[in-house]
């Protein structure tokens, strides 16, 4: 969580010298739709910080020999930031979510740091990444506001992929995908205690809470996860093998006269 609120407090203190630093949230979800839509892979490969969303994530780096010392949800990194734009003065947009649900965040989250400007919030129709004028009412809205961290709560894939095509035409510091964290922030939706959330079952929960919505992501998915992060685990032992054979090859040379 530190490193990643120091590298987008940095980009946001230097916004406008550079493009805006683009951030995904990996989870075991987001791995599996990526092997599956090119679109999607391209836009979490083009952003700039990676921080792991899910415990899956956490866990599986440290199965495959590189190790993430902690999960960073979208939502925790999210009211970390508004914490340091109140301190710095940085303006912050609320796009996405559902019906209002982010002037309801903005309201609570001003509530709890003092001085958060809350710049601008807009919630898009359905059907709003088809639509070329509204897209383009989407971008004039957050540039007219001149927010130097944006907040896109349009869910995955929509939200990397939206952020990946438009970034290139929005004057902010930094753009964050926070999925449902308006939603839980304005009280429309429950998060996970924080006991649960510290034992990596904050998916269990969700998964108890929308059963019929979730069921196909955390099941057949999170089974799917496994089995990609397993043939990952089944390659490097066998480069590892054969790099030690290698290895052993290259130690034995004749001996002279022979």
């Amino acid at each position: 969580m530190e490193y990643a609120t120091v590298l987008v407090t940095e980009a946001l203190l230097h916004r406008g010298e550079l493009p805006p630093l683009t951030i995904v949230g990996p989870n075991a979800h987001l791995v599996t739709l990526a092997e599956k839509d090119d679109r999607f892979a391209e836009a979490m490969q083009a952003a700039d910080l990676a921080v792991p969303d899910g415990i899956s994530v956490v866990m599986a780096s440290r199965l495959l020999r590189a190790p993430i010392p902690e999960r960073v949800t979208g939502g925790d990194l999210m009211e970390r930031l508004c914490a340091e734009a109140s301190h710095f003065g940085f303006r912050v947009f609320f796009l996405g979510g559902l019906p209002g649900a982010a002037p309801m965040a903005a309201h609570n989250l001003r509530a709890r740091y003092q001085g958060l400007n809350v710049c601008g919030t807009y919630c898009p129709p359905p059907g709003f990444e088809s639509n070329p004028t509204e897209l383009a009412r989407i971008r004039s809205l957050v540039n007219a506001a001149r927010a130097d961290l944006l907040c896109v709560a349009f869910g995955a894939p929509k939200q990397e992929i939206w952020m990946q095509e438009n970034r290139g035409q929005l004057r902010v510091g930094a753009i964050l995908p926070v999925g449902a964290a308006f939603d839980t922030q304005a009280g429309l939706r429950r998060r996970a205690p924080k006991w649960i959330q510290r034992l990596g079952m904050e998916w269990f929960f969700r998964l108890a809470m929308e059963p019929r919505r979730l069921w196909r992501r955390y099941l057949p998915g999170n089974a799917e996860f496994i089995l990609l992060v397993l043939r990952q685990w089944a390659r490097e032992r066998l480069s590892d093998a054969r790099k030690a054979a290698r290895d052993a090859d290259g130690a034995i040379t004749p001996e002279s006269g022979e």
